[in-house]
């Protein structure tokens, strides 16, 4: 089985920063995209950002500017660093893998995280 935890969420006054963390876990080949979803109340889960296993990434229009993707292919790990943080960022975050697990095919199956809080107060 494959986990993925997720870490670094709290409570920050707007115009602060928090680091997310997440480390996936199990029986792992390859890890192709990873990133990062939120789902505020009442609302849809929604795309923050996203990273490809050489590095491209994308991010959600709201985000640009403010937050950074980061990966450690080694350690299987993705981070997201956000900067300049609004009340509108307040929200679970969750982490998302597309994680290959066996060798005799290429298939890649999607994991996510249980979340981590983010609170923005203003």
């Amino acid at each position: 089985q494959v986990q993925l935890v997720e870490s670094g969420g709290g409570l920050v006054q707007a115009g602060g920063s928090l680091r997310l963390s997440c480390a996936a876990s199990g029986i792992i080949i390859s890890i192709n995209s990873m990133g990062w979803y939120r789902q505020a109340p009442g609302k849809d889960r929604e795309l923050v950002a996203t990273i490809a296993s050489g590095g491209n990434t994308n991010y959600a229009d709201s985000v640009k500017g403010r937050f950074t993707i980061s990966r450690d292919n080694a350690n299987n790990a993705v981070y997201l660093q956000m900067n300049s943080l609004k009340p509108e960022d307040t929200a679970v975050y969750y982490c998302n893998a597309d994680v290959r697990k066996y060798l005799w095919n290429n298939n890649y199956y999607e994991y996510w995280g249980q979340g981590t809080q983010v609170t923005v107060s203003s």
